[in-house]
């Protein structure tokens, strides 16, 4: 579709249009502020506009033709696996794989996606059924999510892989920045809903040692379950260490496995 062409169902409702409502304006720019906030122009318009279609909106607009978006997530599920793995890698060559692949994987789930569409004001540009409109869609994580990851596969597919990599490095550059650092990945967390969820009792976190001077100390700490010690983890901060020491807690029960209202072993 070129930039001057009128779609069928209407014009996307961008941000400064109410939801559901057709944006103002020459369609050639009509999703001129979703790119600048991506940082990729599209060649071909029709790839956003597919990235942005819900199944709901071509189910009450048959005279639609343009596929909605479920195949594009699949495929930008797999582009941006890739593009965080890259920069994963080239920020913590030091990082082992088990720890780089649980880290890619709680950047990229579900709330992180959301969270990112929530930032761009993904939901108010999409295109819904009246249904999924009115009960609330455009602020459903799980509809944001797979919208992001749509968004990442139509830049692949309009740009390349280079595109899909500059656009990802802009929307997850900084979250892949603090992922070790506590703000990608909130270990201490998890393992707080893990350990309610199978024995009904809280980790605690007790320093055991303090290394180096006072401008450049390190802090271990040891993690307790019950009276069992789990795991350690070392750090610059005693936030930083509990969650290293998280971390390997949730590695540790991941292979022990266990059932919600099992004993403490």
């Amino acid at each position: 579709m070129n930039r001057d062409e009128v779609d069928p169902g209407g014009a996307p409702p961008g941000p400064e249009a109410g939801p559901g409502e057709a944006r103002a304006g020459d369609a050639e720019r009509a999703y001129a502020a979703l790119e600048a906030l991506l940082g990729h122009r599209f060649h071909d318009v029709a790839r956003i506009e597919c990235a942005l279609t819900h199944r709901s909106y071509l189910n009450e607009n048959p005279a639609v033709t343009r596929p909605h978006n479920e195949r594009l997530e699949f495929l930008g599920d797999a582009v941006l696996g890739l593009a965080v793995g890259h920069l994963l890698i080239d920020a913590f060559p030091t990082r082992s794989e088990g720890e780089l692949t649980r880290t890619r994987a709680a950047i990229v789930h579900e709330q992180g996606l959301a969270e990112v569409a929530q930032a761009l004001g993904l939901g108010e540009w999409l295109f819904l059924g009246r249904g999924e409109e009115q009960s609330g869609g455009r602020h459903k994580p799980s509809l944001l999510a797979d919208a992001c990851e749509a968004v990442i596969a139509a830049v692949y597919l309009d740009g390349g892989f280079e595109a899909a990599m500059h656009v990802v490095r802009g929307l997850f550059g900084e979250r892949v920045r603090t992922a070790f650092e506590g703000g990608g990945t909130d270990y201490k967390t998890r393992l707080q809903e893990c350990m309610q969820a199978r024995f009904r009792v809280q980790p605690r976190y007790a320093v055991v040692a303090t290394a180096g001077p006072d401008h450049d100390k390190t802090f271990e700490v040891a993690l307790l379950l019950g009276e069992r010690e789990l795991s350690r983890g070392q750090g610059k901060s005693k936030k930083e260490a509990e969650q290293r020491a998280a971390e390997r807690a949730l590695a540790v029960l991941d292979v022990e496995g266990a059932e919600p209202g099992d004993k403490i072993p």
